[in-house]
C-alpha cells in the first residue's frame, strides 16, 4: 500500500514538473519574442533618428537659395519634432508620413532652383535620405514581422494565461501611409532653368 502512495505521488509530482516546465517554455518563448519585437524597433528608431539629424542642414541649405519659401521650410522642421516627440511606433510612423510629406513638398520647391539643385551638399543629403528611406521600409518590414508573431503568439491558448498573468502587451504596427510607401525620389538629371516663383 505504501509502494502504491509512493508511485502515485511521484506521478504526480512528475506531472507538476512537465507542467511547470511546459509554462516556463510558454514565458520564455514570450520573452525571447519580445526581445526580437525591441530589436526590431531599435532597428527603425536608429534610422529615423539619422534621417531627423539630417533635416536642420538640408532646410539650412535649401534656406540658402530660397529663403522666402518660409512655409515650406517651416513645415519641414515641424514635422521633425513631431518625429522626435513621438511616443511610440504608432505616433512615429504618423510623424514619419508626415516627415516624408513635408520632404516631398521640399524636393518639389526645390525644382524651382536650378542652383540649388546643383549644389553638392544638397544632392548628398538628398541621396543620403533616399538611403536612410529605403533602410527605414527595410527595417519597418523586419520589425512587423516580428511584431505579428509576437501579437498572435500573446493571443492563443494557452500563452493567453502566461502572457495575461504576467502583462506582455501587443505591440503597435509601425504603418507608412499608401502615399508614403513610395520613397523620396532623388532626381540627378539635368534640368532647363526655370524662373522661381514669386512668393505671395
Amino acid at each position: 500500500m505504501q509502494f502504491v502512495v509512493i508511485i502515485v505521488l511521484a506521478v504526480m509530482l512528475g506531472v507538476v514538473l512537465l507542467f511547470g516546465l511546459f509554462l516556463l517554455s510558454i514565458y520564455n518563448g514570450l520573452i525571447r519574442s519580445r526581445i526580437r519585437c525591441r530589436e526590431a524597433w531599435s532597428g527603425i528608431d536608429v534610422q529615423l533618428k539619422r534621417r531627423a539629424s539630417l533635416i536642420p542642414n538640408l532646410v539650412e541649405t535649401v534656406k540658402g537659395y530660397a529663403s522666402h519659401e518660409r512655409e515650406v521650410l517651416e513645415n519641414v522642421t515641424r514635422a521633425r519634432a513631431m518625429l522626435e516627440q513621438a511616443g511610440g511606433a504608432a505616433q512615429a510612423a504618423q510623424a514619419d508620413n508626415v516627415l516624408t510629406g513635408t520632404l516631398r513638398s521640399l524636393f518639389a520647391v526645390a525644382e524651382n532652383y536650378p542652383q540649388l539643385k546643383a549644389n553638392e551638399n544638397f544632392l548628398a543629403l538628398q541621396q543620403e535620405l533616399s538611403d536612410i528611406e529605403e533602410k527605414v521600409a527595410f527595417a519597418r518590414q523586419f520589425y512587423n514581422r516580428n511584431t505579428m508573431d509576437f501579437n498572435q503568439r500573446i493571443e492563443v491558448f494557452p500563452n493567453v494565461i502566461i502572457a495575461h498573468t504576467f502583462n506582455f502587451a501587443p505591440f503597435e504596427f509601425f504603418e507608412a501611409e499608401e502615399a508614403a510607401r513610395e520613397d523620396v525620389k532623388v532626381s540627378f538629371a539635368p534640368s532647363t532653368p526655370t524662373t522661381p516663383t514669386t512668393p505671395t
